[in-house]
């Protein structure tokens, strides 16, 4: 193969048997470590670095070992869950904010994604625990119960061939082992008529295409807040349904985490909702943090130039414009990542220090922090990356 195809991103067939040769030998082993048994409460329990928070993702790495290299899904992501409040996690597609999401769950796709390096720490019921080390055994009884999911399709989240009410008995069941038939039955009609289903005991004998979009995605709530959870995981929750739907699911999804007093992690493309439904917000780029701050801080200070282009990108009302604001070029491959700042070849704002290695965080109050060169002058250097 020539070196002109090589530089285009092609790789031989040889190369690509020495990388999933590779990569099975790494996954072999990072997949002993997960299936461990009887693992020491000690090896997997840890300390929060603040008591008000629910969720600390501390300089998290999650991987895929594909046959053309490694791709870096999320690479060193940090930021917090504060009890009881609402984060909303943004940036286009491809990003790290499901992959993020799915590390927490311990439901990345393995053997291929794994988590490499860093810490997830969880304040549960059974203490704080580090859920990149928790072994698998133990993070069963914490999905469902501590930590739900609304997944971002709920046409592919229910199992076509089985009920609706027997889906939503299935969680409840699973977790209250001393509950009889008809209680979780009764727990799970309640739910139902929690969120919003007036026919509850009709839907509970129907099948998932026999129900509406938003009728689905209610499903998929009733399913998630069962148990009362500490930590919502909402992935993109309203992303099928129209736009008075959408208002309707977001309604009632604040109104019941503030019900059951959970804390939300909310992953969407829309800006709107974030400034309606979250007090802080964290900007994901190519698998990396860039800008993370309250929403006050973020919508009226915007300092990253990848963030201010999302909130250029806005339709705005009362104003007509030819054409939306895109931001230009693409983002970069992921497999291989270069070491200056990733948005830098799509930057309108970029300096001569944009050409230096990938910026350090910089503190514009105690809760605003943006990785960009721009922000050098204001502020002191926080943390410095590779």
């Amino acid at each position: 193969m020539s070196k002109k195809t090589n530089a285009a991103g092609y790789i031989s067939a040889k190369e690509s048997r020495r990388i999933s040769k590779q990569n099975r030998k790494i996954t072999g082993e990072l997949e002993k470590r997960r299936e461990r048994k009887n693992v020491p409460l000690a090896d997997y329990t840890t300390q929060m670095r603040n008591p008000d928070n629910i969720v600390e993702f501390d300089d998290l790495h999650t991987y895929f070992f594909t046959d053309i290299g490694t791709v870096k899904a999320v690479d060193g992501v940090s930021f917090d869950i504060p009890r009881g409040k609402t984060v909303g996690v943004v940036g286009e597609s491809g990003c790290g904010k499901s992959v993020t999401s799915l590390s927490l769950m311990q439901l990345v796709q393995r053997p291929q994604g794994q988590i490499i390096s860093g810490s997830i720490r969880f304040s549960g019921d059974g203490g704080v625990l580090d859920i990149a080390q928790t072994p698998t055994e133990v993070m069963r009884k914490i999905r469902g119960r501590e930590i739900s999911m609304i997944f971002q399709e709920p046409m592919t989240s229910l199992n076509p061939v089985f009920r609706v009410g027997m889906q939503v008995d299935e969680v409840i069941a699973l977790h209250n082992r001393a509950m009889s038939k008809d209680q979780v039955k009764q727990r799970t009609i309640e739910m139902l008529e929690t969120v919003g289903i007036a026919n509850s005991n009709g839907v509970y004998r129907m099948y998932p295409h026999e129900l509406s979009g938003g009728m689905r995605q209610r499903v998929m709530i009733a399913m998630a807040l069962a148990l009362s959870p500490k930590l919502i995981i909402a992935d993109e929750p309203t992303t099928a349904l129209d736009v008075t739907i959408q208002a309707q699911i977001l309604e009632l999804l604040y109104s019941l985490k503030e019900k059951i007093n959970s804390s939300i992690m909310l992953i969407t493309h829309d800006l709107g909702v974030i400034a309606e439904m979250a007090d802080f917000v964290v900007v994901m780029y190519s698998g990396r943090v860039v800008e993370k701050g309250t929403v006050r801080e973020v919508f009226k200070n915007p300092s990253h130039p990848y963030t201010i282009g999302l909130l250029n990108s806005r339709p705005v009302v009362n104003q007509q414009v030819e054409r939306l604001y895109s931001i230009p070029g693409k983002v970069p491959n992921p497999i291989n990542m270069p070491n200056y700042c990733y948005f830098r070849d799509r930057c309108e704002l970029s300096l001569p220090a944009c050409a230096g290695l990938y910026p350090p965080e910089y503190r514009l109050s105690d809760t605003h922090v943006v990785n960009c060169y721009r922000c050098a002058h204001a502020v002191k250097e926080e943390t410095p990356h590779d």
